[in-house]
């Protein structure tokens, strides 16, 4: 496994998995990521000041580092939460001919 820079998992989450799943497939046909996985998760968080629970999809993004900006506003865009979570974490190691794969896929 080779050490890479330039790719990121980007992950949000949505409280329907239709919704999730038609916001992974527009994602991948806008080019904005090579591939992105729908699972549902329990969550727990503060929110109007106070600690709620509830069922979600994450979905998570695989995409090239210089598409961050782009992909998140293209999520903050469609996503029906006020403040949706949108968060990259840096790919640290990886297949090359993966993390190739990743870069073919996004590129124009």
């Amino acid at each position: 496994m080779e050490t890479q820079d330039g790719y990121v998992v980007v992950t949000t989450t949505h409280e329907d998995e239709t919704k999730a799943r038609d916001l992974a497939a527009a994602v991948v046909r806008e080019r904005l990521a090579a591939c992105a996985q729908v699972h549902p998760i329990s969550s727990v968080y503060w929110w109007d000041g106070e600690v709620r629970s509830g069922d979600e999809w994450r979905v998570d993004f695989k995409t090239r580092a210089g598409l961050g900006d782009r992909l998140a506003a293209f999520i903050g865009e469609r996503h029906s939460y006020d403040t949706p979570e949108i968060v990259a974490v840096p790919v640290v190691g990886g297949d090359p001919a993966y993390l190739e794969w990743i870069t073919a896929e996004t590129t124009g």
